[in-house]
């Protein structure tokens, strides 16, 4: 155990992430507990979708990938192993691990951290009249969805580790808590131990999606050097719940006050940022610039844990099927108006027969085009639909347009016949409803929930909207990101949008300036309602933008159907700017 500190590592941001990074973190430099998240929201239905074909199947089998090259290292070193792969079935990876272990030749004791299984409960209660109302916009469940599953916490995770667990598997809990119940086990958290459990709740939410924390998806990435193999975040935490966070010495990028901001940001709702275990005020916390790559996260306080949770339930929506035209040299317009009149005639119904259409013209179509590059652009027509035959049409009906069609026909790729697509509905239940049940060896044991217990003194209240003050001086008019960074992201039907100032003046300018209507007038045409917030510590303010995904990632057609490029759409929005901030 590193001295004074637990240095948590990640190697995994989402399913899918770099394969190598558990060897690089585990090869790099000293480490005490090695984790990763697996569980997007969209990772669940992705899971759901693998059980369906497979009951053993349901967790992320890259995790156990990564186990095969660096767990014997881990048992040697001490290193603790934290882990969400489990997924659907946490059983079934620390069968998996087990396995790996046994082609090793080695022993390893493996902990399972369930009861999130929530399908039971929330059918019971829909019986009993409750509607299940979206976590945003109260909206009433319909349909059955056929999993349903509650964001837990950390403790847990420190009871397994306490029991002496080398690595500890769960199903879905909070992001943070892969790091909350690791630094609760080896600090001696109690559950009351707000200020403490919301800071490492902060470093938790900083270093779970892996290199978004040392320049990954950073707005003025442009600024660094080693941008080829960027390196994985650690968080070195303190026995009070500050914490460094960092990264092994000669990995890519940085770790700056700009990308913790960045990644402080990501997908929030504001100050408050709810978990199981502790509300961790966001608004609280500063950061310092200690060193190269070494960022100090200090001050967090916690408010006491909610008395509900997270509930995230998953059902099979419909079917969705895309094809994409290639559009060749002159008269695109023309070309593209012809593809989609011969496209809907050969669909029975038409364009009206499907629940949901998507139509775009992507242009990189130049005059007097030098390369075939500079000639094209794209026609893609996406469609959505309960359906599956009709959806699988839209294919056979393109290619049969294509000795009739416009000059130069040809699609980017071969028709398909679609694929089903899931929808994700957040809500909320009683959290005293899902204790969490631990399995290590033959002992198996329940760690309630945490009770709500009210502070003492409560905390101020968040920060209100600064007042709007008209800028002094010049303006010139430029993209917004000359001045500011950001950050977005999905939360199942919403998009979530952090803004942050690169200095005081910015931020003072900013603060005033960026009133809910100019806001709105920065976004895409259908944004619903705004929750706006202020972080004034970081320089920050941002939004919550309901329904602006529609019924979730999954489901949505538009182009950008996780909002991870909105703030890159904002920032290249023209507005009106002191000159003096941008000298």
């Amino acid at each position: 155990m590193t001295a004074g500190v637990l240095r948590v590592a990640n190697c995994s941001g989402f399913y899918g992430d770099r394969l190598s990074a558990a060897r690089e973190m585990v090869s790099g430099g000293p480490l005490d507990v090695l984790t990763g998240d697996w569980l997007a929201e969209l990772t669940m239905g992705l899971l759901l979708k693998q059980r369906s074909r497979d009951p053993d199947a349901g967790f992320a089998t890259t995790f156990v990938t990564q186990l095969r090259d660096v767990l014997g290292d881990c048992l040697d070193r001490g290193v603790k192993i934290v882990s969400n792969a489990g997924g659907l079935n946490p059983d079934g990876c620390a069968r998996a691990v087990a396995e790996v272990a046994a082609g090793l030749g080695r022993e390893v004791r493996v902990a399972v951290v369930t009861g999130d299984d929530a399908g039971e409960r929330f059918a019971a209660a829909r019986a009993a009249g409750w509607t299940g109302p979206h976590l945003h916009t109260g909206a009433p469940l319909t349909g059955e969805p056929e999993i349903a599953h509650a964001y837990l916490g950390c403790w847990g995770i420190a009871e397994a580790l306490a029991a002496g667990a080398d690595v500890v598997v769960t199903g879905r809990v909070s992001d943070a808590s892969l790091v909350a119940g690791p630094a609760a086990w080896r600090f001696g958290w109690g559950r009351d131990a707000w200020d403490a459990l919301a800071g490492a709740v902060a470093a938790g939410h900083v270093i779970e999606c892996g290199a978004q924390a040392t320049g990954g998806n950073f707005s003025f990435a442009a600024e660094f050097a080693n941008m080829a193999r960027l390196g994985f975040p650690l968080a070195e935490i303190a026995a009070d719940g500050s914490a460094v966070i960092t990264k092994h010495p000669g990995t890519g990028s940085a770790v700056t006050v700009e990308t913790v901001t960045a990644q402080l940001l990501y997908e929030i709702d504001g100050p408050r940022y709810r978990n199981p275990e502790v509300v961790a005020r966001f608004d609280t916390l500063r950061l310092a610039q200690e060193g190269p790559d070494r960022v100090g996260i200090s001050g967090t306080r916690g408010e006491p844990a909610p008395d509900t949770v997270k509930v995230g339930a998953v059902a099979t929506a419909g079917w969705r099927n895309r094809t994409t035209f290639v559009l060749t040299g002159l008269d695109v317009e023309a070309k593209a108006a012809l593809a989609q009149e011969q496209l809907w005639a050969a669909v029975p119904g038409g364009r009206a027969a499907f629940d949901d259409v998507r139509v775009r013209l992507l242009r990189a179509d130049r005059p007097d085009p030098a390369a075939m590059d500079e000639a094209v652009a794209l026609l893609t027509v996406e469609v959505a639909d309960a359906d599956r035959r009709r959806v699988a049409g839209l294919s056979r009906a393109a290619v049969e347009t294509a000795l009739a069609g416009y000059p130069g026909f040809f699609l980017t790729e071969p028709p398909g016949a679609g694929s089903a697509f899931t929808v994700f509905w957040p809500t909320l239940m009683p959290a005293a409803a899902f204790p969490q049940q631990v399995r290590l060896g033959e002992r198996t044991w329940t760690v309630a929930p945490v009770a709500p217990v009210p502070l003492a003194a409560p905390l101020p209240e968040p920060a209100g909207p600064p007042a709007a003050t008209p800028s002094a001086g010049p303006t010139r008019r430029v993209p917004l990101g000359t001045v500011a960074g950001a950050r977005s992201g999905d939360k199942a039907g919403d998009a979530t949008l952090g803004l942050w100032a690169r200095d005081d003046a910015g931020y003072a300018w900013l603060a005033g300036w960026l009133t809910e209507a100019r806001l709105r007038a920065l976004l895409p045409p259908g944004a619903g309602e705004l929750q706006p917030w202020w972080l004034p510590n970081l320089r920050a303010a941002g939004a919550t933008v309901v329904g602006l995904l529609g019924a979730g990632v999954a489901a949505n057609l538009d182009l950008d159907a996780q909002a991870k490029a909105l703030g890159e759409f904002v920032r290249a929005r023209h507005v009106d700017v002191p000159a003096a901030l941008l000298r």
